[in-house]
């Protein structure tokens, strides 16, 4: 009698359990929407890890990818994954700042002098940021990339009396760069990304920042005459999935999805860091001006975002997570002096 109750009770847990986790179907479709134009460079490379999820899973898993901004903005991406709308999204770190606005830490302004700190820096860091996306239903997928962010205006831009004079765009949800903006005394102008490019033709604003393989896939560049050579920060981006929505497939599967977008992660830098090379290039040849920021500019602009960095920790990021930055940092620079 009580080895068929204990063997009724496990049957019973047993279907309490299957009852509580979500059908897998067959062939699970992610929907991921996203601000990068068809054709550009962050399409190529997802469009083929896309491709390599569907082959390698036996079309089990496929990725469909609403590009171009479709989907609205990077708060439209954010709040249609949690109403379940969509799956997930290719996003800049201002989206990701939607689910947890401390990962701007790794994108504070003059931190870095290279790509290679960066990487130092947030490959010790993303596992920290991985655990608080996953504790607020998200899974952080491996790092993305923009790149270095520059200063694009149709007027000649050498000093900070002629940036303050710009009609500048300011992407509307960004805390960070509106607090360096701020505090620099800048005339920002609150826009999405989809309406800089008709603001910059109607003269709403007549400057905007971002990476030149941005400027040359949004367009932008077409609109302005400059290009500071100072960068102002170095931008970075990923894909998120909501936890809820990798349910629809199987654990063999996600972690096919996980090996293959790791990669695509790694490749995208890789690409990103030659297009925006390449973006360059294109700019000057097209008539572009790079504008050699005077020293006193960027000693100022320096100065400023350090004191941005003591001003914004406990809003946007903690005071441990700051000194995790500056620890990394140093140790990069100590492991490889100039």
């Amino acid at each position: 009698m009580i080895a068929k109750l204990l063997s009724f009770t496990a049957l019973a847990a047993t279907f309490v359990t299957a009852a509580a986790r979500p059908a897998r179907a067959d062939n699970a479709e992610l929907s991921i929407a996203t601000l990068a134009p068809s054709g550009s460079p962050w399409m190529e490379v997802l469009d083929k890890a896309a491709g390599e999820i569907k082959d390698k899973t036996g079309g089990r898993v496929t990725m469909k990818y609403f590009d171009g901004g479709q989907m609205g903005d990077e708060r439209d991406f954010v709040r249609k994954i949690k109403l379940g709308q969509i799956d997930g999204a290719a996003v800049t770190s201002i989206g990701l700042a939607m689910i947890d606005e401390s990962i701007r830490v790794l994108e504070l302004p003059m931190m870095f002098n290279s790509p290679e700190e960066v990487d130092y820096v947030a490959d010790k860091m993303w596992p920290h940021f991985q655990e608080k996306f996953a504790k607020k239903g998200f899974r952080l997928q491996d790092r993305g990339e923009v790149g270095w962010i520059y200063f694009m205006s149709k007027n000649k831009i050498e000093s900070l009396g002629d940036l303050k004079g710009q009609k500048l765009w300011m992407w509307g949800d960004d805390q960070l760069v509106g607090a360096m903006f701020k505090k620099l005394a800048l005339n920002g102008v609150p826009l999405g990304v989809p309406e800089v490019d008709a603001a910059l033709t109607s003269g709403k604003i007549d400057a905007c920042y971002g990476s030149p393989v941005a400027a040359v896939a949004l367009q932008w560049y077409s609109k302005v005459k400059y290009m500071t050579s100072m960068p102002m920060s170095f931008a970075i981006g990923a894909t998120v999935v909501s936890v809820e929505s990798l349910k629809k497939i199987s654990p063999a599967d996600e972690k096919l999805v996980e090996d293959i977008s790791r990669a695509q992660s790694k490749r995208l830098r890789k690409v990103i860091r030659k297009a925006n090379d390449d973006a360059r290039s294109t700019m000057t040849r097209k008539g572009i001006t790079i504008v050699q920021t005077p020293t006193a500019m960027v000693d100022e602009f320096t100065k400023q975002a350090h004191d941005a960095w003591t001003d914004l920790t406990g809003k946007i990021y903690s005071k441990e997570e700051l000194d995790m930055v500056l620890k990394y940092r140093d140790e990069y620079r100590a492991k490889h002096p100039k």
